[in-house]
């Protein structure tokens, strides 16, 4: 199999973990503030990240120059907007709009790499763009009036968070070595979610933040959302990025 072809089904089985994750979340962020819980995700995930690193690629430590962090703090920025509005969209719109309105960010990715690397557009991908904007007039607007609601348009601003990422990942995925490129990404999520939940979140008291982070339900989508779609899902798309 080559690389390119790999490549796509890397990506492919990160795309399905993304997916299954929206409900483990949404039911999570009920309980833990969205950007309380983004904030542990993603310094979690970068922890982890480092930690191997550090263990078992200890020279990659050596390759990171100030480009590279400047570069990791864009990615991060755009990785940053996609999970703060997606999280909170949750909280006010059902699970499969927001998989769908997520899902335009694919959409929006081929005409971001025209602005962005000069790719060409096929007509495919115009006729693509169109059956994607039909569908989601379709799910957001069939039965509500000519409104979206306020979790769909939160979604839909991530949406464009995470095209921005994707295509800047492709640019910047080929210069530098993947891991602590993706450690940086992670580490930047988690500052300014963290930042962020100060800011506009309830502080709770240790006693009942502690009691929030210890439910079964939230451990599991910690558990789930630091390791495999995050801290190995976006070093897997860094990689991937390279070849496809």
């Amino acid at each position: 199999m080559n690389r390119s072809r790999a490549a796509d089904l890397s990506l492919l089985l990160v795309a399905m973990m993304w997916g299954c994750t929206f409900l483990i979340v949404q039911h999570a962020v009920r309980v833990l503030p969205p950007m309380a819980f983004n904030s542990v995700r993603f310094l979690g995930a970068a922890l982890l990240l480092a930690i191997i690193i550090t263990v078992f690629y200890r020279s990659q430590w050596k390759e990171m120059t100030l480009k590279m962090l400047l570069h990791s703090c864009v990615l991060g920025l755009f990785l940053f907007i996609g999970y703060a509005f997606q999280t909170a969209g949750l909280l006010y719109t059902t699970t499969s709009n927001a998989g769908f309105i997520t899902g335009l960010s694919v959409v929006l990715v081929p005409f971001l790499s025209f602005a962005l690397l000069r790719h060409s557009i096929s007509k495919y991908t115009w006729f693509s763009a169109l059956l994607a904007a039909a569908g989601l007039y379709l799910l957001t607007f069939s039965g509500s009036g000519m409104s979206l609601n306020r979790g769909d348009l939160l979604i839909f601003v991530c949406a464009i968070g995470f095209a921005l990422h994707i295509g800047y990942t492709g640019i910047y995925a080929g210069r530098y070595p993947a891991l602590p490129l993706a450690a940086l990404q992670m580490a930047v999520v988690g500052l300014l979610s963290l930042a962020a939940s100060a800011l506009t979140e309830p502080v709770s008291d240790p006693a009942a933040l502690f009691e929030q982070l210890t439910r079964p339900h939230v451990l599991w989508a910690l558990a789930v959302s630091i390791g495999p779609t995050s801290a190995f899902a976006f070093w897997i798309q860094t990689v991937c990025q390279k070849y496809t």
